[in-house]
């Protein structure tokens, strides 16, 4: 499997990244998806992509048990915030500090994992976030405790 460097950040990632938005936790058995997983990583993918919002946080805990037992400083694991994965109260979605905060812990939890080689993504601007507020809040917020290193799409 060949690597490419992701923009300007140094980071490497594989040429192909398993997701599991349609699959893990909802159309296949869990066993099925641990398979689909071993066999990417036994075919050197080393990139995930998921989001807590993904089968309303079930694809995460899949994903995260698929990679128990993984060496995670050799897998770089993309997962999303904004869209509601609780209640739907007023603070359960969008782009504020809390719940970026509360999303990327979720997903850290759920993913197994307490550190950096998450990543996660902020998508989009709201109503009341601008792009530039969203960026900025996403550096600020879980990079700051080197949880998660920030990265933005437009």
């Amino acid at each position: 499997m060949q690597h490419r460097y992701l923009g300007n950040s140094g980071l490497k990632i594989s040429e192909i990244t398993y997701g599991n938005w349609l699959t893990h936790g909802s159309q296949v058995e869990n066993e099925t998806a641990v398979e689909c997983v071993r066999a990417a990583l036994e075919a050197g993918i080393s990139t995930f992509d998921t989001a807590d919002v993904y089968a309303n946080t079930v694809a995460e805990e899949v994903l995260g048990d698929a990679l128990r037992g993984e060496r995670r400083e050799s897998l770089e694991i993309f997962t999303k915030v904004y869209w509601p994965t609780g209640p739907k109260g007023p603070n359960d979605t969008g782009l504020s500090r809390k719940h970026i905060m509360e999303s990327v812990h979720g997903s850290l939890r759920r993913l197994g994992t307490d550190w950096a080689p998450t990543t996660s993504t902020c998508t989009r601007p709201t109503g009341t976030t601008s792009r530039r507020r969203s960026r900025r809040r996403c550096r600020r917020s879980p990079t700051s405790s080197g949880r998660a290193r920030p990265c933005t799409s437009a």
